[in-house]
């Protein structure tokens, strides 16, 4: 008997996939038709995603979901597409935001306002808009990849284009 799909046994053809769909259905309201490379192993992280690429860990646009509290004591979701090569300054980051803190969502909160799981997430095709920051320093590379909603799948774009196409927020995020 064979299994069903899943994040640890992905189908052959992700193409087909749920969030892969709902990734490129998005990206082409918004007129784009990007590479996609679907990899044999589940890239998580931005290392590894580099490695599965040959490109330096920077180049990659790490999608990193995390609760917002603003100064009325709201909690929602915050979107950072940072540079692999950067961790997030978050005590700097909410003071630029005009946010009164930010930290790390569990998973449960990513896959809720993301539609995603956590190493899929992919800047757009949420089930609603999410407030978004994109790391200033990836305007650094003409080329840099981002998860198309599956952690088997990336997608190559520009920092133009990801700003465009969230409506994010350029910032220094390091």
């Amino acid at each position: 008997m064979t299994q069903p799909p899943s994040e640890q046994n992905p189908p052959r053809d992700l193409s087909e996939h749920a969030g892969v769909r709902s990734v490129m259905q998005a990206l082409a309201e918004h007129g784009l038709s990007p590479q996609v490379r679907h990899l044999p192993d589940a890239v998580r992280t931005a290392q590894a995603a580099a490695d599965a690429l040959g490109i330096s860990p920077a180049e990659i646009a790490n999608s990193l979901v995390f609760v917002a509290t603003t100064h009325d004591g709201e909690r929602l979701p915050l979107l950072v597409m940072a540079s692999g090569g950067h961790r997030v300054d978050v005590v700097s980051v909410a003071d630029r935001a005009g946010l009164a803190s930010i930290e790390r969502a569990d998973p449960a909160f990513v896959r809720e306002h993301t539609g995603f799981a956590i190493g899929g997430v992919a800047p757009v095709g949420h089930p609603h808009p999410l407030r978004t920051i994109i790391d200033t320093h990836l305007a650094t590379y003409a080329v840099v990849w981002a998860a198309a909603g599956h952690s088997h799948s990336v997608f190559a774009t520009s920092f133009d284009d990801l700003v465009r196409i969230t409506g994010g927020q350029p910032m220094d995020v390091a």
